[in-house]
Protein backbone atom coordinates (compact mmCIF):
# COMPACT_ATOMS: atom_id res chain seq x y z
CA UNK A 1 0.00 0.00 0.00
CA UNK A 2 1.24 3.50 -0.87
CA UNK A 3 1.38 6.10 1.88
CA UNK A 4 0.63 9.01 -0.47
CA UNK A 5 -0.07 8.78 -4.19
CA UNK A 6 0.25 12.13 -5.98
CA UNK A 7 -1.42 12.56 -9.38
CA UNK A 8 0.61 15.40 -10.87
CA UNK A 9 -0.65 17.38 -13.84
CA UNK A 10 2.71 17.93 -15.49
CA UNK A 11 1.18 20.66 -17.65
CA UNK A 12 0.05 22.78 -14.70
CA UNK A 13 1.43 26.27 -14.28
CA UNK A 14 3.82 25.76 -11.35
CA UNK A 15 7.03 25.26 -13.36
CA UNK A 16 10.00 23.52 -11.77
CA UNK A 17 8.35 23.67 -8.36
CA UNK A 18 6.12 20.82 -9.52
CA UNK A 19 8.91 18.52 -10.71
CA UNK A 20 8.30 14.95 -9.43
CA UNK A 21 11.64 14.89 -7.58
CA UNK A 22 10.79 18.18 -5.87
CA UNK A 23 7.37 16.92 -4.72
CA UNK A 24 8.82 13.65 -3.39
CA UNK A 25 11.48 15.58 -1.47
CA UNK A 26 8.92 17.94 0.09
CA UNK A 27 6.92 15.00 1.47
CA UNK A 28 10.08 13.16 2.56
CA UNK A 29 11.00 16.22 4.65
CA UNK A 30 7.59 15.84 6.33
CA UNK A 31 8.26 12.18 7.08
CA UNK A 32 5.89 10.83 4.41
CA UNK A 33 6.65 8.63 1.42
CA UNK A 34 4.99 9.86 -1.76
CA UNK A 35 4.63 8.05 -5.08
CA UNK A 36 4.48 10.71 -7.83
CA UNK A 37 2.37 9.89 -10.89
CA UNK A 38 2.90 12.52 -13.64
CA UNK A 39 0.03 12.80 -16.13
CA UNK A 40 -0.85 15.23 -18.90
CA UNK A 41 -4.27 16.88 -18.55
CA UNK A 42 -7.30 15.06 -19.89
CA UNK A 43 -9.04 11.77 -19.27
CA UNK A 44 -5.72 10.18 -18.25
CA UNK A 45 -5.88 12.07 -14.93
CA UNK A 46 -9.04 10.31 -13.81
CA UNK A 47 -7.73 6.96 -15.07
CA UNK A 48 -4.48 7.39 -13.15
CA UNK A 49 -6.41 8.31 -10.00
CA UNK A 50 -8.54 5.16 -10.24
CA UNK A 51 -5.44 3.03 -10.85
CA UNK A 52 -3.75 4.52 -7.75
CA UNK A 53 -6.80 3.68 -5.67
CA UNK A 54 -6.76 0.08 -6.88
CA UNK A 55 -3.14 -0.38 -5.77
CA UNK A 56 -3.98 1.11 -2.39
CA UNK A 57 -3.03 4.44 -0.83
CA UNK A 58 -3.81 6.19 2.44
CA UNK A 59 -4.25 9.61 0.78
CA UNK A 60 -4.70 10.40 -2.92
CA UNK A 61 -3.29 13.82 -3.77
CA UNK A 62 -4.21 16.03 -6.74
CA UNK A 63 -1.35 18.33 -7.77
CA UNK A 64 -2.58 20.85 -10.32
CA UNK A 65 -5.44 23.26 -10.97
CA UNK A 66 -9.19 22.94 -10.47
CA UNK A 67 -9.64 20.60 -13.44
CA UNK A 68 -7.04 18.20 -12.06
CA UNK A 69 -8.49 18.30 -8.55
CA UNK A 70 -11.98 17.69 -9.93
CA UNK A 71 -10.86 14.69 -12.00
CA UNK A 72 -9.16 13.07 -8.98
CA UNK A 73 -12.17 13.85 -6.77
CA UNK A 74 -14.39 12.05 -9.26
CA UNK A 75 -12.50 8.84 -8.47
CA UNK A 76 -12.75 9.41 -4.70
CA UNK A 77 -16.32 10.65 -4.17
CA UNK A 78 -18.34 8.23 -2.08
CA UNK A 79 -15.27 6.39 -0.77
CA UNK A 80 -13.15 6.48 2.38
CA UNK A 81 -9.75 7.54 0.97
CA UNK A 82 -9.27 11.29 1.51
CA UNK A 83 -8.25 13.83 -1.12
CA UNK A 84 -5.15 15.95 -0.64
CA UNK A 85 -4.75 19.13 -2.70
CA UNK A 86 -1.57 20.81 -3.91
CA UNK A 87 -2.86 23.98 -5.66
CA UNK A 88 -0.52 24.28 -8.62
CA UNK A 89 -2.94 25.79 -11.13
CA UNK A 90 -3.78 29.38 -12.08
CA UNK A 91 -6.96 30.11 -10.09
CA UNK A 92 -7.27 27.24 -7.57
CA UNK A 93 -10.85 28.10 -6.55
CA UNK A 94 -11.50 24.88 -4.62
CA UNK A 95 -8.26 25.19 -2.64
CA UNK A 96 -9.07 28.81 -1.74
CA UNK A 97 -12.57 27.91 -0.57
CA UNK A 98 -11.06 25.18 1.62
CA UNK A 99 -8.71 27.74 3.14
CA UNK A 100 -5.57 26.04 1.84
CA UNK A 101 -2.33 28.04 1.58
CA UNK A 102 -0.97 28.71 -1.93
CA UNK A 103 2.61 27.64 -1.17
CA UNK A 104 3.70 24.11 -2.07
CA UNK A 105 5.44 23.34 1.23
CA UNK A 106 2.57 24.69 3.34
CA UNK A 107 -0.06 22.80 1.29
CA UNK A 108 1.98 19.59 1.50
CA UNK A 109 2.13 19.97 5.29
CA UNK A 110 -1.68 20.00 5.40
CA UNK A 111 -1.80 16.87 3.21
CA UNK A 112 0.61 15.16 5.59
CA UNK A 113 -0.72 16.41 8.94
CA UNK A 114 -4.10 18.01 8.38
CA UNK A 115 -7.61 17.06 9.42
CA UNK A 116 -9.98 14.97 7.30
CA UNK A 117 -13.31 16.65 6.77
CA UNK A 118 -16.26 15.80 4.51
CA UNK A 119 -17.41 18.29 1.87
CA UNK A 120 -20.17 18.26 -0.73
CA UNK A 121 -19.78 17.56 -4.42
CA UNK A 122 -22.12 18.28 -7.29
CA UNK A 123 -22.95 15.76 -9.97
CA UNK A 124 -24.42 15.98 -13.48
CA UNK A 125 -25.23 12.84 -15.47
CA UNK A 126 -22.85 10.89 -13.24
CA UNK A 127 -19.95 13.38 -13.61
CA UNK A 128 -18.64 14.95 -10.39
CA UNK A 129 -17.81 18.64 -10.07
CA UNK A 130 -16.36 20.47 -7.07
CA UNK A 131 -16.90 24.13 -7.95
CA UNK A 132 -19.48 24.62 -10.66
CA UNK A 133 -21.00 23.49 -13.91
CA UNK A 134 -22.29 25.78 -16.63
CA UNK A 135 -23.87 25.74 -20.06
CA UNK A 136 -24.57 28.36 -22.68
CA UNK A 137 -21.90 30.94 -23.47
CA UNK A 138 -19.28 29.87 -20.93
CA UNK A 139 -18.29 26.49 -22.45
CA UNK A 140 -17.82 28.24 -25.80
CA UNK A 141 -15.67 30.91 -24.18
CA UNK A 142 -13.50 28.23 -22.53
CA UNK A 143 -12.94 26.46 -25.87
CA UNK A 144 -12.13 29.66 -27.75
CA UNK A 145 -9.86 30.90 -24.96
CA UNK A 146 -7.82 27.70 -25.18
CA UNK A 147 -7.54 28.16 -28.96
CA UNK A 148 -6.35 31.76 -28.67
CA UNK A 149 -3.98 30.93 -25.81
CA UNK A 150 -2.44 28.20 -27.97
CA UNK A 151 -1.41 30.94 -30.40
CA UNK A 152 0.57 32.70 -27.69
CA UNK A 153 -1.94 35.31 -26.48
CA UNK A 154 -1.83 36.34 -22.83
CA UNK A 155 -4.37 34.53 -20.68
CA UNK A 156 -6.68 37.44 -19.88
CA UNK A 157 -6.49 38.90 -23.38
CA UNK A 158 -7.43 35.45 -24.68
CA UNK A 159 -10.42 35.39 -22.34
CA UNK A 160 -11.53 38.85 -23.53
CA UNK A 161 -11.28 37.94 -27.22
CA UNK A 162 -13.10 34.65 -26.61
CA UNK A 163 -15.92 36.45 -24.79
CA UNK A 164 -16.36 39.04 -27.53
CA UNK A 165 -16.30 36.34 -30.22
CA UNK A 166 -19.10 34.43 -28.50
CA UNK A 167 -21.23 37.51 -27.84
CA UNK A 168 -21.09 38.54 -31.50
CA UNK A 169 -23.32 35.55 -32.23
CA UNK A 170 -26.78 34.89 -30.79
CA UNK A 171 -25.79 32.87 -27.71
CA UNK A 172 -29.27 31.99 -26.44
CA UNK A 173 -30.51 28.63 -25.26
CA UNK A 174 -34.11 27.58 -24.62
CA UNK A 175 -34.26 25.62 -21.38
CA UNK A 176 -36.71 24.12 -18.90
CA UNK A 177 -35.52 23.55 -15.33
CA UNK A 178 -37.56 21.10 -13.25
CA UNK A 179 -37.13 20.93 -9.47
CA UNK A 180 -39.27 19.44 -6.71
CA UNK A 181 -40.94 22.81 -6.19
CA UNK A 182 -41.22 24.51 -9.56
CA UNK A 183 -40.62 24.57 -13.30
CA UNK A 184 -38.63 27.48 -14.75
CA UNK A 185 -38.68 28.12 -18.51
CA UNK A 186 -36.20 30.61 -19.93
CA UNK A 187 -34.44 31.69 -23.08
CA UNK A 188 -31.04 32.40 -21.66
CA UNK A 189 -27.39 32.78 -22.62
CA UNK A 190 -26.15 31.34 -19.37
CA UNK A 191 -26.92 28.72 -16.72
CA UNK A 192 -24.49 28.38 -13.81
CA UNK A 193 -24.81 25.56 -11.26
CA UNK A 194 -22.72 25.99 -8.12
CA UNK A 195 -21.78 23.30 -5.62
CA UNK A 196 -23.24 25.45 -2.81
CA UNK A 197 -23.93 29.15 -3.15
CA UNK A 198 -21.42 31.65 -4.52
CA UNK A 199 -21.08 35.17 -3.20
CA UNK A 200 -21.59 36.55 -6.74
CA UNK A 201 -20.57 40.11 -5.90
CA UNK A 202 -17.36 42.13 -6.04
CA UNK A 203 -13.85 40.76 -6.19
CA UNK A 204 -14.82 37.79 -4.01
CA UNK A 205 -17.66 36.83 -6.33
CA UNK A 206 -16.02 33.53 -7.34
CA UNK A 207 -15.86 32.24 -3.77
CA UNK A 208 -18.16 30.36 -1.38
CA UNK A 209 -18.70 30.67 2.35
CA UNK A 210 -19.49 26.97 2.75
CA UNK A 211 -18.82 23.65 1.03
CA UNK A 212 -21.18 21.75 3.33
CA UNK A 213 -24.61 23.29 2.72
CA UNK A 214 -25.90 20.24 0.86
CA UNK A 215 -27.53 22.31 -1.89
CA UNK A 216 -26.87 23.36 -5.45
CA UNK A 217 -27.22 27.02 -6.40
CA UNK A 218 -28.64 27.49 -9.92
CA UNK A 219 -28.17 30.92 -11.47
CA UNK A 220 -30.18 31.53 -14.64
CA UNK A 221 -29.78 34.77 -16.57
CA UNK A 222 -32.91 36.14 -18.22
CA UNK A 223 -31.59 38.39 -20.99
CA UNK A 224 -33.33 38.85 -24.31
CA UNK A 225 -30.68 40.64 -26.38
CA UNK A 226 -26.89 40.71 -26.61
CA UNK A 227 -26.07 44.25 -25.43
CA UNK A 228 -27.67 43.48 -22.05
CA UNK A 229 -25.27 40.64 -21.24
CA UNK A 230 -22.27 42.78 -20.33
CA UNK A 231 -24.46 45.28 -18.47
CA UNK A 232 -26.04 42.49 -16.45
CA UNK A 233 -22.64 41.03 -15.65
CA UNK A 234 -21.43 44.39 -14.37
CA UNK A 235 -24.55 44.85 -12.22
CA UNK A 236 -24.13 41.39 -10.68
CA UNK A 237 -20.49 42.24 -9.92
CA UNK A 238 -21.44 45.52 -8.22
CA UNK A 239 -24.66 44.57 -6.41
CA UNK A 240 -24.70 40.79 -6.05
CA UNK A 241 -27.03 38.24 -7.60
CA UNK A 242 -29.90 38.89 -5.17
CA UNK A 243 -30.16 42.53 -6.27
CA UNK A 244 -30.44 41.86 -10.02
CA UNK A 245 -33.96 40.91 -11.08
CA UNK A 246 -32.83 39.43 -14.41
CA UNK A 247 -30.86 36.73 -12.57
CA UNK A 248 -32.87 33.89 -11.03
CA UNK A 249 -31.34 31.97 -8.13
CA UNK A 250 -32.66 28.53 -7.17
CA UNK A 251 -31.45 26.53 -4.15
CA UNK A 252 -32.08 22.85 -4.80
CA UNK A 253 -30.93 19.36 -3.89
CA UNK A 254 -31.71 18.12 -7.42
CA UNK A 255 -32.75 19.61 -10.75
CA UNK A 256 -33.29 18.49 -14.34
CA UNK A 257 -32.27 20.87 -17.14
CA UNK A 258 -34.03 20.12 -20.43
CA UNK A 259 -33.43 21.55 -23.90
CA UNK A 260 -34.39 20.60 -27.44
CA UNK A 261 -30.82 19.61 -28.16
CA UNK A 262 -29.75 15.98 -27.87
CA UNK A 263 -26.27 16.88 -26.63
CA UNK A 264 -24.84 19.92 -24.88
CA UNK A 265 -21.39 21.32 -24.23
CA UNK A 266 -21.10 21.61 -20.47
CA UNK A 267 -18.26 23.16 -18.46
CA UNK A 268 -17.28 21.23 -15.33
CA UNK A 269 -14.72 23.06 -13.16
CA UNK A 270 -13.30 24.75 -16.26
CA UNK A 271 -13.16 21.63 -18.45
CA UNK A 272 -15.64 21.27 -21.33
CA UNK A 273 -17.39 17.94 -21.94
CA UNK A 274 -20.31 16.90 -24.15
CA UNK A 275 -23.25 15.38 -22.24
CA UNK A 276 -26.57 13.95 -23.38
CA UNK A 277 -29.70 15.96 -22.67
CA UNK A 278 -31.52 16.18 -20.29
CA UNK A 279 -28.95 17.11 -17.65
CA UNK A 280 -29.62 15.48 -14.28
CA UNK A 281 -28.05 17.57 -11.53
CA UNK A 282 -27.84 16.63 -7.86
CA UNK A 283 -25.94 17.54 -4.71
CA UNK A 284 -24.06 14.77 -2.89
CA UNK A 285 -23.66 16.10 0.66
CA UNK A 286 -20.46 15.07 2.44
CA UNK A 287 -19.49 12.67 -0.35
CA UNK A 288 -15.82 13.69 -0.49
CA UNK A 289 -13.28 13.45 2.34
CA UNK A 290 -10.60 16.14 2.10
CA UNK A 291 -7.42 16.99 4.00
CA UNK A 292 -7.92 20.47 5.46
CA UNK A 293 -6.12 22.82 7.90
Amino acid sequence: MHDLAVVLNSGAGAGNEAAPERLAAVFADLGREATILPVRRGSAIGAQARAALETGCRVLVAAGGDGTVSAVAGALAGGEVPLGVLPLGTLNHFAKDLGLPPGLTEAADIVARGTVRPVDVGEVNGRVFLNNSSLGVYPRIVELRARYTGRGAAKWMAALWATLAVLRRRPFLGIRIRTDDEVVVRRTPFVFVGNNEYRMAGLRGASRESLTGGRLALYVMDASHRPSLLRLGWRVFRRGAEQVRELDLLHVAEAVVETRRHHLRVALDGEVVVLASPLQYRSRPGALRVMTP
